[in-house]
């Protein structure tokens, strides 16, 4: 099967690891980058070995040499420019939040519908070995039934950066929540209610710092916070009635081993038992697997694993954690 041929919207340094970790896979390649700034898009198209740099994002949706497109823009981007790429013919892959409301999301799948192309959201750790063998643990039983999900996940960026520019779409929510809510429904289902509350960046800032309840069907509770102010953390819990399975790492996914506590006893289970991983390159891994998972479908004609529905319910989840965090009391998304 032939790789299909990526672009990439932007020099940003996601898109940087994410054509590193191409460079590994089976099924996909990045040939061309687009900026604003031509020089600059040449000098990292030759700095990283790409065919064709463009001055332009709309030179590179306009390219025939494109059949994909990797949107790593600031999360306030993501909608408009995703949707230009499924309008120019091409298909999707943006980084996560795909979209921060229902109706961007829709957005999103209705131009790709239009334009018979595919829209995927990109929560890479979806598809790593370590996600798929922890799912199929809780759904066999290993910790009984479920009953309540933690999550975290903080870093420390300086002021200037991005992801505090409420202009751009900057917030902890946004850039880090999108992850551990996604990963509550992953592993419990849709939520039923949701409450949030949030510290801003100052007067005016983006929310620095949030932590959220959500009540789940079954009445699975979870709970999860994250911070762009505090030192790193990466955390999963998944508590059950007859035990606990905790995965370390769980959003860039390089441990080794899941961990299940049962009777006071400790079992550590290899995150990768069908050996998928590149043991030399454990820093790519995650996103060479996101890659090759969704190039194979759309080279295939198929569909990638997660898709519309799936989008659109995990941009209601931020949306309702946001309005409760704004209005401070809690949100029910039971109600129509």
């Amino acid at each position: 099967m032939a790789k299909l041929r990526w672009g990439v919207l932007s020099t940003a340094g996601i898109g940087r690891l994410v054509i590193e970790a191409a460079r590994a896979a089976d099924h996909a390649e990045f040939v061309a980058v687009a900026s604003r700034d031509a020089d600059r898009a040449r000098a990292f198209a030759g700095e990283l070995g790409l065919e064709a740099g463009f001055g332009s994002y709309e030179e590179l949706l306009a390219s025939s040499q494109v059949d994909a497109v990797y949107v790593p823009l600031p999360v306030a981007m993501h909608t408009e420019w995703t949707v230009k790429a499924l309008e120019a013919g091409k298909h999707v892959l943006c980084e996560k939040p795909l979209a921060t409301s229902a109706a961007d999301a829709a957005r999103c799948f209705d131009a790709a519908e239009t334009a018979g192309r595919r829209c995927v959201e990109g929560l890479m750790y979806r598809h790593h070995p370590q996600t798929i063998l922890a799912r199929k643990l809780v759904a066999g039983g290993a910790i009984g039934r479920l009953a309540h999900v933690r999550a975290a996940l903080s870093v420390s960026v300086p002021p200037d950066d991005i992801r505090r520019s409420p202009e751009l779409g900057g917030g902890a929510l946004g850039d880090l929540g999108c992850y551990c809510a996604s990963a509550i429904r992953l592993f419990a289902g849709e939520p039923e209610r949701v409450w949030a509350t949030q510290a801003r960046d100052g007067e005016g800032g983006v929310d620095l710092r949030l932590a959220a309840t959500l009540r789940l069907p079954a009445d699975v509770l979870a709970q999860f916070d994250v911070a762009l102010d505090l030192t790193r953390r990466d955390e999963l819990e998944l508590v059950g009635t007859e035990g606990r399975l905790t995965v370390p790492d769980p959003w860039l996914c390089p441990a080794t081993n899941l961990e299940l506590s049962r009777d006071g006893q400790v079992e550590r289970i290899p995150g990768d038992p069908e050996g998928a991983l590149a043991p030399t390159d454990p820093d790519h891994d995650v996103y060479r697997i996101e890659l090759d998972t969704v190039s194979a479908a759309l080279a295939a004609g198929g569909a990638p694993p997660f898709g519309r529905s799936d989008a659109i319910a995990q941009a209601t989840v931020l949306e309702a954690l946001h309005r409760s965090a704004e209005l401070g009391m809690p949100v029910d998304l039971t109600r129509s």
